[in-house]
């Protein structure tokens, strides 16, 4: 009789973890109406965006970009003026999903180099025909509800995924 009650005991508890665990799989935070019309599609979820031509920052909570002057970090709603004519649309953009990433700016800049000058290689939201983003406030098709899913909008260019 102890063996069947540890059994159902076990069995119990074998079942409850499993059923939390696949709850918080299906619970995944999901952001893609938070990022803006110029960011890269094939993210659910971003944090920042580094932006190699420009070596700043993106925020995607906050809407902020964050760039270097004069040795701070500034935390801004635009660019600084010297960026006004840069193209946020055909300019890479690299996800970087970790905290304070900016921290880790010389790494990020020697790191994402290559990418420097690598415009037109990503398809951004806002030309992106997926009904997923029509979601972005902005989108030629926001709010239209659902539509057909194109090939364009899995992946962000040439499977350059870069996930930290």
């Amino acid at each position: 009789m102890k063996r069947i009650f540890r059994l159902m005991t076990a069995s119990m508890v074998i079942v409850t973890a499993s059923f939390f665990s696949s709850r918080a799989q299906v619970s995944v935070n999901i952001n893609i109406g938070s990022q803006p019309l110029w960011g890269p599609v094939g993210y659910d979820v971003v944090q920042y965006y580094y932006l190699p031509d420009v070596h700043a920052y993106y925020y995607v909570p906050k809407r902020q970009f964050i760039y270097l002057s004069g040795g701070n970090w500034v935390f801004a709603a635009s660019l600084p003026a010297r960026y006004r004519n840069y193209d946020l649309y055909s300019g890479y953009k690299v996800v970087i999903n970790e905290p304070r990433p900016y921290l880790h700016y010389k790494t990020h800049k020697v790191r994402y180099a290559k990418y420097r000058g690598y415009r037109g290689h990503q398809i951004a939201i806002r030309d992106c025909n997926d009904s997923r983003y029509y979601v972005v406030k902005g989108h030629p098709h926001y709010r239209k509800g659902p539509g057909k899913h194109h090939g364009h909008a899995r992946g962000h260019g040439h499977g350059h995924h870069h996930r930290h």
